[in-house]
């Protein structure tokens, strides 16, 4: 048989639960043909499979990213972020970092720097393949900009602010980053409506960033939320 065929028969084993040593035997190979084989199709089977449905090894977001967001639906993580409540007025910027298992010893990362009173996500970064044991030095230098260090968090709570927050940007006329697209597959999205309403205390607040055209956001707002129905803090 040739090598097609040979990796095929390979991958309906493995997919029965055949070992590497049941496999050579059934095909009067050496184990040590075998072994590459069955990495190959380990290496197929994670890069044909949904990045969601990846392990998750680990969810972290910056602390304080709860301040002025509307939480009363979700009590629950409006607990665990204390620093929210206690400072309200250093909101507006969440960081989402996820980390992935990639295969065997690697990890896949992605991060997400969301506006979560305006603007929806405004940077996305990776995927970034890394060995699973540089995910926590990564994480560090993620946040990096905060003099706490992050919480690690549930899943779900990381896809409602992130998708709830792109939610809430479009419905005042802002897209997200364009990596956006390719890093969402690995955070995945939330099973239900999101409990979080966006805004600062429910209302659109721009706050300019060195990157941004204040002007342009400024005249999609007053086309969309309306004169007198947003704030911003910005140099024109």
């Amino acid at each position: 048989m040739n090598d097609e065929e040979l990796l095929s028969r390979v991958r309906e084993m493995r997919e029965r639960g055949s070992t590497p040593k049941q496999i050579a035997k059934a095909l009067g190979l050496r184990p040590s043909a075998v072994a590459p084989l069955v990495r190959q199709v380990a290496a197929l089977q994670q890069s044909q499979a949904d990045p969601a449905d990846r392990t998750l090894l680990g969810c972290w977001v910056n602390q304080g990213w709860s301040a002025g967001l509307g939480l009363a639906d979700a009590p629950q993580w409006a607990a665990i972020d204390p620093a929210g409540a206690a400072d309200p007025a250093t909101g507006g910027l969440a960081k989402v970092l996820i980390a992935r298992q990639e295969r065997a010893s690697r990890a896949t990362v992605c991060g997400f720097l969301v506006d979560v009173y305006c603007l929806g996500v405004k940077d996305a970064i990776g995927p970034l393949t890394m060995s699973a044991g540089s995910v926590s030095a990564y994480s560090r230098d993620f946040f990096r900009a905060f003099d706490v260090p992050p919480r690690a968090v549930a899943l779900d709570l990381a896809q409602h602010l992130v998708h709830g927050a792109v939610a809430y940007a479009r419905s005042l006329g802002f897209e997200p980053a364009p990596d956006f697209a390719v890093t969402a597959p690995y955070l995945g999205r939330p099973a239900t409506p999101t409990p979080i309403h966006f805004g600062r205390e429910g209302s659109p607040f721009y706050i300019s960033g060195p990157y941004d055209n204040p002007r342009a956001v400024i005249q999609t707002l007053e086309a969309t939320a309306g004169a007198g129905n947003y704030h911003y803090i910005t140099h024109l």
